[in-house]
């Protein structure tokens, strides 16, 4: 009958029937007494949300120091009911550091394992399976104890906790969750922490005496985590495990892996492509909600408001209990301009769940926005404390900052981040900028240059980073790195188009080296881009300036030779007489004909030359004007207009 009972009840739990595997545990339990009865009955209640019965069940048996799997679901209950403090109280804050395994403790067992007999087992192959469900157990407890130290705020113990039930048991996925998706370790760390876990201790399924059928669950598993982690740190690494999971394992359709190449294009600043992903998997699962903060990042850099407020408008009709709908709300309104309503939003999806890092952010950006410089600078260092191991937080502390003009804190904000990934190229642009406004220029164009190799070698898009270009050949041309500097301009007019400060960079450094002629050139083509820039006009005068003396030069050089010219002095006198002699004769006939010209226009209009003064004021050069001093300026204007069509 106790058999007959115990299937009856795991159907019912099998197909989410929990009233019927409640009534049939409960007969059961009454039956038998049986500690593992009490222990599945517990486990039915907490399926069907019932979490004060089924603590109350397990307390009332005396179950929870008798093992790990009771001790467990129970402090699992408390924490369902938000009595963190209680479950870490129960759960304690030793560690069973004696379950740890990593990569070094594995070798030497294998060296062991060589240096005796055939056939001999590494001390991990030989536990059985009550033991593995014990460590398992163990993982899970790590896990909890780190929930209850985050929500208490201690991220430090809360790290050092999941990173405890990773090396207890490595397939404890949650454990795993924590540290990546909160960004509680940086790239560097991450990196270092997966190197010295233990994936051998991956128990393959029995029944196998395959060599490579006992190592390839494990393998499976990193290249699984390999996926998750930073897209700044090893993106090689990523493409390879992306690439193999896609061919021998049939993922490349699967959302998390499709999620995971669309992080890695948006770290790539390819929006559109990144954009396509995330709508392929919306559009097959529109709850997936790890895929929106990367879907919504990329409609607020593509400007694609429309869309941005139908996906808000969905979230918040069908989801309205997920932080996720009100940071989409929140991102429509940045995208919009309404600051204030963005902020309220944003606020709101922080406090639903204050792990959400995309809300935090968002939020400081609306302090920025507003040129909040202090404010900005509270929010982003509230995301720094939340958030350790990303380098988000202190690139924006850097940034506010550097707009304040205190570089010297800037330059210590990005630093720090500089210490936590060094492979992004804005931070490695602004630490350029920063170092450009301290005068130490051959830093920051060691910087701007590190910032584009890193953006060639992450596969970039090279549209994004012409700013950071751009600012290493100003760098450039301050250090008199004339045709470097030069090289560079040219690169950000070929590949982003026509601008007219990078015209009017380019012809500062044109004047720089002598070429006036040149540089009007550039300044005419910024002008025809912007006719109203003020630089680029002011730049234009001073080449045309230039140009002139250089015109007058020229000529003056050739009205007079030297003494040791071939025609000798009389030459001399015959070029200076006969050339120059023409040129003012030339010069007074245009005089003449201009003032006659101007005469007999006046002569024509006397009649109407009180009518539209202000119009014959502003047209004075073309229509000539009402009073005689406007005659002598619109004489010169044209003598000195026909001077220089002639020269």
């Amino acid at each position: 009958m106790e058999s007959f009972l115990r299937d009856w009840r795991q159907d019912a739990l099998n197909k989410a029937q929990y009233e019927s595997a409640i009534f049939i545990g409960d007969k059961l339990l009454a039956m038998t007494k049986d500690d593992n009865d009490a222990f599945w009955l517990a486990q039915v209640h907490f399926a069907a949300g019932n979490y004060t019965r089924a603590h109350d069940l397990l307390t009332r048996h005396n179950l929870i120091g008798s093992n790990p799997s009771c001790r467990y679901l129970a402090a699992h209950c408390l924490i369902r009911q938000n009595l963190f403090t209680e479950a870490l109280a129960l759960l304690g804050e030793h560690t069973p550091t004696h379950l740890f395994t990593t990569n070094t403790k594995r070798k030497t067992a294998r060296t062991a394992a060589r240096g005796g007999r055939a056939g001999s087992k590494a001390p991990l192959d030989d536990v059985s399976e009550e033991e593995w469900s014990t460590r398992r157990y163990e993982a899970g407890m790590c896990y909890l104890r780190g929930l209850c130290y985050a929500k208490e705020n201690a991220f430090d113990r809360a790290k050092d906790a999941y990173k405890d039930a990773l090396r207890i048991d490595v397939q404890c996925y949650e454990a795993f969750t924590q540290l990546v998706r909160n960004s509680l370790m940086s790239p560097d760390e991450e990196d270092e922490f997966m190197q010295s876990l233990d994936f051998n201790t991956v128990r393959a399924p029995k029944g196998g005496d395959d060599p490579e059928l006992k190592t390839e669950p494990g393998d499976y598993v990193h290249m699984l985590y390999q996926t998750q982690l930073s897209k700044y740190r090893n993106p090689r690494a990523f493409n390879t495990a992306v690439e193999s999971l896609s061919t021998h394992y049939g993922l490349e359709d699967n959302a998390d892996i499709l999620l995971s190449r669309a992080d890695l294009l948006y770290t790539q600043c390819r929006f559109k492509d990144a954009l396509a992903i995330t709508s392929s998997i919306l559009e097959e699962d529109k709850s997936k909600f790890t895929a929106y903060p990367v879907h919504l990042a990329c409609l607020y850099e593509l400007r694609e408001t429309n869309l941005l407020f139908l996906v808000a408008h969905e979230l918040a009709d069908n989801h309205p209990e997920h932080p996720c709908s009100w940071f989409a709300v929140g991102t429509y309104y940045l995208a919009t301009g309404k600051i204030a309503d963005a902020r309220r939003f944003f606020s709101k999806s922080s406090m639903m769940d204050a792990t959400f890092g995309p809300a935090w952010i968002g939020f400081a950006h609306t302090f920025a926005a507003e040129g909040e410089h202090d404010q900005a600078i509270t929010a982003y260092s509230t995301a720094a404390r939340l958030f350790t191991g990303t380098h988000l937080p202190h690139v924006f502390l850097g940034m506010q900052n550097h707009a304040m003009n205190n570089m010297t804190a800037a330059e210590e904000f990005l630093k720090s981040a500089y210490a936590l990934c060094r492979t992004d190229p804005l931070l490695l642009n602004e630490m350029g900028v920063v170092l450009y406004h301290q005068d130490r220029l051959k830093d920051a164009a060691k910087f701007f240059r590190q910032a584009l190799r890193v953006a060639d070698d992450t596969e970039a898009d090279p549209h994004a980073w012409l700013s950071a270009r751009t600012n290493l050949g100003h760098a450039y041309r301050r250090l008199r790195l004339l045709d470097e500097a030069l090289e560079e301009f040219d690169i950000v007019l070929r590949d982003g188009g026509k601008d007219a400060a990078m015209f009017c960079a380019k012809a500062l450094i044109l004047l720089d080296k002598g070429l006036p002629d040149e540089a009007a050139k550039v300044l005419h083509e910024a002008l025809a881009v912007n006719p109203q820039d003020p630089i680029a006009t002011e730049l234009l005068n001073k080449a045309l300036e230039e140009s002139a003396a250089a015109d007058v030069g020229s000529m003056m050089s050739a009205l007079s030779t030297g003494p040791d010219h071939p025609l000798g002095h009389g030459g001399e006198e015959e070029l200076g007489g006969g050339l120059l002699g023409r040129f003012e004769a030339e010069l007074e006939e245009k005089k003449i004909a201009a003032r006659a010209k101007i005469e007999r226009r006046t002569r024509g209009k006397a009649a109407s030359s009180s009518v539209d003064k202000g119009k014959g004021i502003m047209r004075g050069n073309t229509r000539g004007g009402r009073r005689g001093a406007e005659y002598v300026e619109g004489e010169k204007g044209l003598s000195m207009m026909e001077m220089s069509d002639d020269d």
